[in-house]
């Protein structure tokens, strides 16, 4: 970071101060990497980016982990505390209100006192009865009648607050004119939401609500809709929780709402009609069920009607994360939702996913076609160097790529020595270094250690070159390889979670032929019930089909075919399998049987006589432990002059590439 020190210059010095602030979210090549190892098991390249999404990376949770806060979060709120609280509360406060009155009515002694007496004992048990059925009871204790009034003002009060949030103040003042205040409030806002759902609202109207009324609304909505969804959650968590009451419970807190607001003709008016049109502009947000909430702490209605909003945002997070609906993509979750209710952690998290598919593609690893997304080559190239890596990692790779024949040849790889150049030869001359002779020879001649005046000065004669002076570089030949990879695409990989290490043995080869022995050809050939012949990026990208059949026959067919068109290279089969032969091209068409019939093995006997005439080395590597497989490569492998290795998964990889380095050393043959 720069610091500014007495002299006006800056000096930079490491960060030290947390983490590096322009450090990447993640690992990029990590991530290939990861989806990399999905690719191999036979996943498409989109399940490989959903399973990274919900796994996560290295250094970024994924949304497993988002879920799995989630579900400790509504633990939490489910243990919140005790939803019919404002029962509780009113019951609590009707009680004290009736005993006050009654030690004054237990002083008086004349026969009214001893019928207000019978008329407190006759009272319901729920308390909205009771506070119904005492509406017009004439109290004898002022005290227990103010305290009766200030129920219904209270829970008037939180149904208003729990509805808008921003009048608890003038609620809480008690006067008259700010009473008078919310009630315009809410004629004006019902004739905006009335204009709304006609379409004949402007965006004046609102900012001249918003003027007017702003106070009341602490979230300040930027525009109509934006106003009306948080009302219409507002709402909702109120239906909520009184679908999460039982019927009884419910019945009860409607009525003390009904009474609380009923005692002000004009505000439960303009409160039932803001419920109308909420209702009608957002159905959807109303018919959400209620939730199991059972804690010890009573809640007041405001309280619980906001453990309810809580819970419907983490249900309407959870949905957002499942992706269970047509063309989901994570630009569909609400962030700030996710930093509301899980932190700002959680949110970053998120972020660092939703940008994970873009990254790839900025920095080359994902390239987006008309068919969507697949890996580009530099994706492939990086995941054949980690498959390599992994592979070398054990391979003893002393001498690897040795292979020389020592003949100086024509652009080969140099030794570093020169020859003397003949009349007549082939090999390019090496000009910088005939020059460096003639240079040399003539300092020799001016005296020994020293150069000519001539040389120093850059004047004189021109420098002559003799015969002596011409050279040529020494080089040595390298012999190419003609490989064909025959690599099982039957079920039964699959199945036996042989999928992996075929690919993976398939893309190391693949990478260390492309940058070490770039001369050597490559021919990759997958085989089920037919053969055919895959690129790089289509065997890494293949997945597997529920096809029945190993067609050795054919494989073998396409990889003599590649070899014949290489006739000066070293031909070298190699077949990766787990089965024996169980289909070959009959008249054309691939024909099935299981067990296999002696017309098949036939086929693919033939096939490999034509590999043993055509010289080519025949290397088996057999996965699993199928007795009647063993049998079949065995008499191949001696028929052909080959050998078969029987590797462990986790060390096929480690053989085809030490096997392919040792067969590319042998002798030179010449295909006629």
């Amino acid at each position: 970071m720069p610091a500014n020190d007495a002299g006006g210059r800056f000096r930079y010095r490491s960060w030290r101060e947390g983490p590096d602030p322009l450090a990447p979210p993640f690992d990029v090549r990590a991530v290939v990497d990861e989806l990399g190892d999905s690719l191999m098991t036979g996943s498409s390249l989109r399940d490989a980016l959903d399973r990274l999404r919900h796994s996560g990376t290295r250094d970024t949770p994924g949304i497993d982990e988002l879920h799995r806060r989630i579900a400790r979060q509504r633990r939490e709120l489910s243990r919140r505390g005790d939803l019919t609280g404002a029962l509780s509360s009113a019951r609590a406060a009707l009680d004290q209100a009736l005993a006050a009155e009654r030690e004054t009515l237990a002083g008086a002694d004349d026969d009214e006192a001893r019928l207000a007496e019978m008329t407190l004992d006759a009272l319901p048990d729920t308390v909205a009865a009771a506070m119904r059925e005492l509406q017009d009871y004439a109290w004898r204790n002022p005290e227990a009648a103010a305290a009766f009034r200030a129920i219904s003002e209270q829970m008037r009060d939180q149904l208003l607050d729990q509805q808008f949030g921003g009048l608890k103040q003038a609620l809480q003042s008690q006067d008259p004119a700010a009473l008078r205040r919310i009630k315009d409030m809410m004629a004006d806002l019902n004739q905006l939401l009335a204009d709304h759902a006609r379409g004949t609202d402007t965006p004046e109207q609102f900012e001249e609500f918003m003027d007017r009324h702003g106070d009341f609304f602490p979230e300040q909505p930027r525009d109509v809709d934006e106003l009306i969804d948080q009302l219409a959650k507002r709402q909702a968590a109120a239906e909520r929780l009184l679908r999460s009451l039982s019927r009884e419970q419910r019945a009860e807190l409607e009525d003390l709402m009904q009474q609380a607001i009923g005692t002000d003709p004009d505000l439960a008016s303009e409160l039932a009609q803001l419920q109308d049109n909420l209702t009608a502009l957002r159905p959807g947000m109303m018919r959400g069920q209620g939730f199991n909430v059972d804690g010890d702490q009573p809640l007041d209605y405001g309280e619980a009607a906001g453990v309810m909003g809580e819970l419907a945002d983490l249900e309407d997070l959870e949905t957002q994360l499942s992706q269970q609906y047509p063309g989901a993509t994570l630009d569909d979750i609400d962030v700030e939702n996710v930093e509301r209710q899980l932190g700002a952690d959680a949110a970053r998290d998120l972020r660092a996913l939703r940008d994970l598919e873009r990254e790839l593609e900025r920095q080359g690893y994902l390239r987006r076609t008309a068919e969507g997304l697949s890996l580009s080559p530099k994706a492939l190239r990086r995941l054949g160097q980690s498959a390599l890596k992994r592979i070398f990692a054990d391979l003893n790779a002393h001498g690897a790529g040795g292979h020389d024949d020592r003949r100086t040849g024509a652009a080969d790889e140099r030794t570093g020595a020169f020859l003397p150049w003949e009349f007549g030869g082939e090999q390019p001359i090496d000009a910088v270094r005939t020059v460096t002779n003639a240079v040399l020879r003539r300092a020799a001649g001016d005296g020994p250690g020293t150069l000519p005046t001539s040389l120093t000065l850059g004047v004189g004669p021109p420098l002559r070159l003799e015969v002596e002076d011409f050279v040529i570089a020494e080089t040595e030949r390298r012999t190419t390889a003609a490989v064909a990879l025959c690599v099982d695409l039957s079920f039964s990989m699959v199945m036996e979670d042989r999928w992996l290490p075929m690919k993976q043995t398939a893309l190391a080869l693949t990478h260390l032929i492309g940058t070490r022995f770039r001369q050597d050809a490559l021919e990759i050939i997958g085989f089920d019930r037919t053969a055919r012949v895959l690129s790089a990026m289509e065997l890494a990208e293949v997945e597997p089909e529920w096809v029945k059949g190993t067609n050795l026959q054919h494989a073998l067919m396409l990889a003599t075919r590649h070899l014949r068109r290489h006739p000066e290279a070293e031909p070298v089969i190699l077949v990766i399998t787990d089965g024996e032969p169980t289909a070959s091209l009959q008249d054309g068409f691939p024909v099935f049987s299981w067990p296999p019939t002696p017309q098949i093995i036939a086929d693919t006997v033939t096939e490999v006589d034509a590999v043993a005439r055509l010289g080519a080395t025949l290397n088996i590597f057999r996965l699993g432990e199928d007795p009647g497989l063993a049998r079949f490569v065995d008499a191949m492998a001696k028929r052909a002059g080959g050998r078969v290795f029987a590797p462990s998964t986790d060390r096929l990889g480690e053989y085809v590439v030490s096997d392919y380095l040792r067969a590319r050393r042998g002798r030179h043959r010449r295909a006629g």
